[in-house]
């Protein structure tokens, strides 16, 4: 096997330095498609990082067909500071894809990224976590059934339609013009300040999953579990700033409708100044805060999937 490491540049920074990619290739030893993995788009979901990391150590000793495209930090400067968006713009580079010619820097870095990486795949594994604060756990179903449930968590969801903007939307337009479909699977897997061990075991045993399922990495794949695929996601945020303390379920377990999922405090007068309760009459937690954090209003909350007419299986 070969492992080759691309470093493309893509322009200058004001400092001097050269802003580029770190592009692994792994070449396997038979035929098989060109797989990309990827993480950290967003600079403040690191997980995917991590669970990039252990299964780079794992890959020397496992016979691969086809090849590996891997790029463990799509947006390091955002990365750099633990920030969400990029810090030289502030914008959102997930919802910039394929990026836009004289653009701003995320416009030029998401050129670069669907140049060097999205239009050089034949399937796309993209990492992302729950940031220093909530944790989340769920698979998008895109337009692989098999692929995205074979990363074996308990819950997926299948959206209307996809966010105008992403990886998963600019992989579809740059590979319009050929006419090639392109498999892909995003992963919502871990965060808060919490170990991230656990979550970045599952990653890479997911993730190796999945290489089975494409042929990549011999042997079956394991079936899933039980699985929960959800059309619906409410986003609660709290309105008051202060300690979220949650008092919903785990990840994973379903909520009544009303029932609370958390209380914001104020760490000052030590009042409760807000209980937020879910809206769903039938949910399950997708999105949680495990941790007593700080939230300021607007904040990511929780997340609960809408069982009503969710797809068991």
């Amino acid at each position: 096997m070969k492992i080759n490491l691309h470093r493309p540049v893509f322009t200058t920074m004001a400092d001097g330095s050269e802003a580029c990619l770190h592009v692994h290739e792994v070449i396997g030893d038979g035929d098989g498609p060109t797989v990309g993995i990827s993480a950290v788009i967003h600079g403040n979901e690191p997980t995917g990082a991590q669970i990039i990391l252990e299964l780079s150590r794992l890959l020397a000793d496992l016979p691969l067909r086809g090849r590996l495209l891997i790029l463990p930090v799509a947006n390091p400067w955002a990365f750099a500071v633990n920030h969400r968006f990029t810090p030289i713009d502030e914008l959102n580079l997930n919802r910039l894809f394929p990026g836009e010619p004289g653009g701003w820097f995320s416009d030029l870095l998401a050129q670069a990224i669907a140049r060097e990486f999205l239009e050089k795949i034949d399937v796309h594994i993209d990492l992302h976590s729950g940031t220093d604060r909530p944790t989340v756990d769920y698979v998008y179903l895109l337009n692989d059934e098999g692929l995205s449930r074979s990363f074996g968590s308990k819950v997926l969801y299948r959206p209307k339609e996809g966010l105008t903007g992403t990886t998963y939307s600019g992989t579809t337009k740059s590979v319009t013009v050929d006419a090639r479909g392109i498999p892909a699977a995003v992963i919502e897997l871990g965060g808060g300040i919490v170990d991230q061990g656990p979550y970045v075991e599952r990653g890479v045993a997911g993730v190796l999953n999945m290489l089975r399922y494409l042929g990549v990495v011999a042997d079956d794949p394991a079936p899933p579990p039980s699985q929960i695929v959800v059309h619906s996601i409410a986003l609660i945020r709290p309105g008051q700033g202060g300690f979220l303390e949650t008092s919903a379920p785990p990840l994973g377990e379903e909520i009544a409708g009303g029932a609370t999922l958390g209380r914001v405090f104020s760490p000052y007068t030590f009042d409760q100044l807000e209980e937020i309760t879910n809206p769903v009459q039938n949910g399950i937690m997708i999105l949680s805060h495990l941790s007593r954090n700080l939230v300021q209003p607007g904040d990511y909350g929780y997340m609960v999937g809408d069982l009503a007419g969710a797809e068991r299986s």
